[in-house]
């Protein structure tokens, strides 16, 4: 049977965004998943990694922040991000049947939810879909910092081809973490996930993430 996804409206501020929301029988955690600075909620990497999550038994709550919404380019600065992601988790929370409620995005989306935690937002743990610990060439300038005041569980999922995160620097970063950080290499991968030489779809790629994150939430929730 096929996963059916709900719309959804948030208000945020004086402002409403959108939100598709997919929850199978009896699901074990929910799992809010934001987007990557340059695609929105429906691009075919989210869609396929929600339906796969479906399937590993975890509902799941995507949306769009409010730049995207408004059809701009550029990213919401963190105050009005930080909003947002507490907006939806209210949401999500509102949706659940009281079970363990987790954060997680592509990129600048992951890194908001763990900015709003680290600020106080309540999440089971984070899952991290390409963490941007800096730019692309700029290994210099970390955006670590409020990452070691997180106390709940993070996954991170990092392509080892990752521009915007240098290897042996992310593993720096998840050792000073400690023992509530995990992370998990794809072999090949760049910052969508996409090998060279692997003839995949990004629906395919986003749900072929699912089955290490629901192995995550079993294991943490």
């Amino acid at each position: 049977m096929p996963n059916t996804e709900t719309p959804v409206t948030i208000t945020v501020g004086e402002s409403d965004i959108s939100a598709l929301h997919i929850r199978p029988d009896s699901p074990f955690a929910t799992l809010v998943v934001a987007h990557g600075a340059g695609a929105g909620m429906e691009h075919p990497f989210l869609q396929g990694f929600a339906g796969a999550m479906a399937d590993e038994g975890v509902a799941t709550l995507r949306f769009n922040f409010p730049y995207r919404e408004a059809g701009r380019r550029f990213p919401d600065r963190p105050p009005l991000a930080i909003a947002t992601w507490r907006a939806v988790m209210d949401k999500a929370a509102e949706l659940s049947d009281g079970e363990p409620l987790w954060a997680s995005g592509k990129s600048f989306g992951g890194r908001m939810a763990s900015m709003a935690v680290a600020e106080g937002m309540t999440a089971s743990g984070l899952v991290y879909l390409g963490y941007p610990l800096h730019a692309p060439g700029k290994p210099g300038k970390l955006r670590d910092e409020h990452l070691y005041g997180v106390t709940a569980p993070m996954l991170f999922l990092q392509g080892t081809r990752d521009a915007f995160a240098t290897p042996e620097l992310l593993e720096a970063v998840v050792e000073k973490i400690g023992p509530t950080a995990t992370l998990q290499w794809s072999e090949g991968g760049d910052h969508s996930f996409a090998v060279k030489g692997v003839k995949r779809g990004a629906e395919q790629t986003g749900a072929s993430l699912a089955p290490a994150v629901a192995a995550f939430l079993r294991a943490n929730s």
